[in-house]
């Protein structure tokens, strides 16, 4: 018997989560994941809570200092934890 439409596994899998409503709660999961990665160690030591509401990353920092140089960053910070993600997840990000 000939098998038709064959899809790989991924797609099956992206689409089933898709239809569950579950592919924007895994994909903020990535992000907040893919932070220490993208960050570097060093940074991610002094990284407290992360979340994300409405498109916004919302990262807690406890040094003054580096949150400041951070805010001047954040362009550059999205869009590398965008390509992580490897989808247009966050459009912002706010250090508190």
């Amino acid at each position: 018997m000939k098998r038709r439409e064959t899809l790989p596994l991924s797609q099956v899998l992206q689409e089933c989560l898709r239809e569950n409503g579950l592919e924007t709660p895994l994909l903020h999961r990535r992000v907040i994941d893919s932070w220490a990665k993208v960050m570097g160690n060093t940074i991610n030591s002094y990284t407290g809570d992360k979340f994300i509401k409405n498109q916004t990353l919302f990262v807690k920092i406890f040094n003054p200092a580096l949150r400041a140089n951070l805010c001047m960053m954040r362009e550059r910070i999205v869009e590398n934890l965008n390509k992580e993600v490897g989808s247009k997840v966050i459009y912002h990000i706010k250090f508190f």
